[in-house]
Formats: C-alpha cells, sequence, structure tokens
C-alpha cells in the first residue's frame, strides 16, 4: 500500500529538483524526505529517483508514479472538501498568497466583500511576488494564490492546480515629460530601441515581459536600472534615467511627477492575472467563496 503522505514528498521533490529544497519547502530535514522516499521505493518496488551531485530527477517510473500522484492529491482535496462542506464549513480562515498591486486591486476589495456577506471566513494574506505564490499553493504553505502569467509557469493543464481567470492589463509606456515622444498620444516600442530603459529584476514576471514585448518590436532594451517597485521606477522614468513599461492598475493614483504615460501602439505586454488553488480544493466551502469574491471584484475592474 503507497503512503499518500510519501506521495506529497515525491512531487515536492520533483517540483525542487533537490531533496534539500524540497525538504524546505515541506518544513522537513533532507534525511527525513530521503528516508521517505526510500520508503516510497520500497513500497512500489521501483527506482523512483536519480540522484546526482547538481540534484534529483525521476526515473521513468517515478514519471509514471508522479501522474497518477497529481489524481491521487486532487482527489484527496475533494474529499476534505466534501467532508467539510457536510460539517458546514461556514467559518474559518483562507491563507491567500499575493502580488502587491493584485492585493490592491481584487484581494482587499475580496476581504471587504466577505466581511459582509460572509463573516465567518477570514482571508490572511502573504505579499509574494506573481512567479513565487505558485509554489507556496503547490507546497501547502498558502491555500489560494493570485498570479500571473510568466514564463515558466504552470499552465492551464497544469493537473496539480485549479485556476480562475482575473483580469488582464496592458502595460504603459512611462517616459520623462520633456521626451521628445511625450506629445505623441501612442508610442510605438521600436521607436525607444536605442533607449536606456528601468525595469523589474530578472526572476520578476514583469521582467520577462517586457523583455518578450521589446523582442516583438525588434530589440532587445538596453535595461540600465532595475528595481521590483514601480514607484522607484517612474520616479526613475521622471528624473531622465530612461523609459520604462508598467503595468496600468501600477500606475493608477501613483504620483507621477515629471512623468507622462503613454499607451502602447500595436501588440503590447499584457499582465494576466489569474486565482490558483490546488486542483480538488476549489469546492472547498472555505475557499469557494474567497474565488467567487475575487471573480466578482474582477470584473468591476477597469484598465483605462
Amino acid at each position: 500500500m503507497i503512503d499518500p503522505r510519501r506521495l506529497r514528498i515525491l512531487r515536492a521533490v520533483a517540483d525542487h529538483r533537490t531533496v534539500t529544497a524540497a525538504a524546505s519547502a515541506l518544513y522537513l530535514t533532507p534525511s527525513a524526505v530521503s528516508q521517505q522516499l526510500n520508503a516510497l521505493e520500497q513500497e512500489t518496488g521501483h527506482a523512483l529517483l536519480i540522484r546526482s551531485g547538481k540534484g534529483v530527477r525521476l526515473t521513468a517510473a517515478g514519471d509514471i508514479l508522479l501522474t497518477h500522484t497529481h489524481a491521487v492529491l486532487a482527489q484527496l482535496e475533494r474529499a476534505e472538501a466534501e467532508l467539510a462542506d457536510y460539517a458546514g464549513g461556514v467559518a474559518g480562515e483562507v491563507s491567500v498568497a499575493a502580488f502587491a498591486t493584485g492585493i490592491a486591486e481584487v484581494v482587499a476589495p475580496a476581504i471587504d466583500r466577505l466581511s459582509k456577506a460572509r463573516p465567518g471566513i477570514r482571508m490572511r494574506v502573504r505579499d509574494a511576488e506573481g512567479d513565487e505564490s505558485l509554489p507556496l499553493v503547490l507546497d501547502g504553505e498558502a491555500d489560494l494564490a493570485v498570479a500571473v502569467e510568466y514564463r515558466g509557469a504552470p499552465g492551464a493543464g497544469d493537473r496539480r492546480l485549479a485556476r480562475v481567470p482575473l483580469y488582464a492589463e496592458p502595460f504603459d509606456a512611462v517616459l520623462r515629460a520633456d521626451h521628445p515622444l511625450a506629445a505623441k498620444e501612442r508610442v510605438e516600442l521600436a521607436e525607444f530601441a536605442d533607449s536606456d530603459w528601468i525595469g523589474p529584476y530578472p526572476g520578476n514576471p514583469c521582467h520577462d515581459m517586457v523583455l518578450l514585448a521589446c523582442e516583438l518590436a525588434g530589440f532587445e532594451p538596453r535595461l540600465l536600472h532595475s528595481s521590483d517597485d514601480f514607484r522607484a521606477v517612474v520616479a526613475l522614468a521622471g528624473a531622465g534615467a530612461g523609459v520604462a513599461l508598467v503595468p496600468r492598475s501600477a500606475l493608477r493614483g501613483m504620483e507621477l511627477r515629471d512623468t507622462v504615460v503613454r499607451p502602447v501602439a500595436g501588440p503590447a505586454a499584457t499582465r494576466r492575472v489569474f486565482a490558483a488553488v490546488r486542483r480538488g480544493a476549489e469546492a472547498h466551502p472555505l475557499i469557494r467563496p474567497v474565488l467567487d469574491a475575487l471573480a466578482h471584484t474582477a470584473q468591476g475592474l477597469t484598465t483605462d
């Protein structure tokens, strides 16, 4: 009989690629993870991992078991959801990992909405960049993520996660008020091919989106200044340090001293935001109202 607790460990190792990283995510020691994996191999009668100095990877048998692991763990999430529904599920806490703008745009309004409609449900919010929140959900450190599409992100068909689309917003060009292109109503990204650029650090999903937008415009941006804080990015643009692409909602309510914001003509970078939970948990009586509140809040969003 295969112990499902060991299946969770197998999936964590597959996700993190090293025993040490998986152990850290699961709050276990590396030796405990190794012991559980050895026991799982004995239970299945197959070698599941190939260990090397750089980490671990799954064998063919490990890949087969991982496919079933996704289905088993999703079914266990559904079982917990149904049991909670049976018990009432009218009160409890849901932990949410979300990036800063997502918190302002949908999470905070959803908290306000739930406090009136479902006062027994409490949301505990954790600020996490768009590429950090999904691993937190998969590792069980958060119940729900508000995340963005990014290169390497689990896709819509990922068997580990259930997703709810929330909203999409374009990136606008931010430049100094006396910039030669500031007088235009719309700008072409190709016009900034020779400019200095300001942008998020590599690893931030917005960094990839800026690079991709410029690539589609036919050039590689000369990124001289880096910050993950869009207020700092806008301030640098206002100081004439370069130009930037910033998600439209991040500019809302911001003091735009010495800067102008211009929409980008033609295809532009777009940030697509969604909520995600572990597959099978989307029907949980605590999580479902939170997903509904987020979706309802997102319906009222405007990026104009």
